[in-house]
């Protein structure tokens, strides 16, 4: 039972966060997180070990996803490896402003953000277009934005997903459904990084986390199938509720 319970989180999170582009962790590490709390067989689920396993579960779900939308044809790939050439630096940048900042104070106002961020999807915008031989893309905008996301991400320690998606569709035009796969081709190379670093620090429980990796390529997987036949208004109302979840998740750390 208790191995079946780390393959349906792992399941959930990916399918979630494959569905539109924001990773997982946002729902895998609170989930641990609450049930550490009340189960002794989660007694091994400390802080470091349940970031380590949200990030390799991470790779599987952003490979999974990012393989099927590629077989689609759905990622922009020129605008993705733009994020990435932002991002990584910037991830980098934030994780060593981490030690002279209140990240608590800062988390307050990052998550009123993230729902102010899922409002935004009621104004109408531009018609979207995904066609990559006729769109011009800014690269001095795209890595310069990118670098803010990954600094904030690193700075936070959150997912760029949050930060990403919005940004492709407001700023660039991408629909949601590129948008989200562009999105998982990117957290791909980040989520390689991160976690190996973590694994590198010893906090990967490898006896549990092949389970959550089974959930998460399946999720993945079956997100990408999910996201490629939804109508993109469903997807964004899906998105709106994962940033005010991530919002308030940050608001209510902010507080404490």
């Amino acid at each position: 039972m208790f191995y079946v319970i780390c393959f349906i989180i792992g399941l959930a999170a990916a399918f979630a966060g494959s569905l539109v582009g924001m990773g997982g962790g946002v729902i895998l590490i609170p989930s641990l997180l609450l049930i550490s709390h009340y189960s002794d067989a989660f007694n091994w689920a400390t802080p470091q070990a349940i970031v380590g396993i949200s990030l390799v579960t991470m790779v599987f779900t952003a490979f999974s996803s990012t393989v099927s939308y590629y077989k689609n044809k759905q990622i922009h790939v020129k605008i993705g490896l733009l994020f990435l050439t932002g991002s990584i630096p910037g991830g980098i940048l934030g994780s060593w402003l981490n030690q002279f900042v209140n990240a608590d104070h800062f988390s307050l106002y990052f998550g009123i953000l993230m729902i102010v961020l899922s409002f935004l999807f009621l104004f109408k915008r531009e018609k979207q277009t995904d066609d990559q031989s006729s769109q011009k893309t800014p690269v001095l905008s795209v890595f310069i934005i990118s670098l803010i996301i990954g600094a904030i991400s690193g700075l936070f320690g959150i997912g760029g997903g949050a930060m990403i998606v919005p940004a492709m569709i407001f700023l660039f035009g991408l629909s949601i459904h590129t948008a989200a796969a562009t999105s998982m081709f990117v957290i791909l190379f980040i989520s390689i990084m991160s976690a190996g670093t973590h694994i590198a620090l010893g906090h990967v429980v490898w006896e549990y986390v092949v389970f959550f990796i089974l959930g998460a390529w399946l999720g993945g997987t079956f997100g990408a199938k999910v996201n490629q036949l939804s109508n993109s208004k469903i997807l964004e109302w899906v998105l709106r509720l994962m940033l005010i979840i991530v919002g308030i998740r940050l608001i209510s750390e902010g507080l404490m």
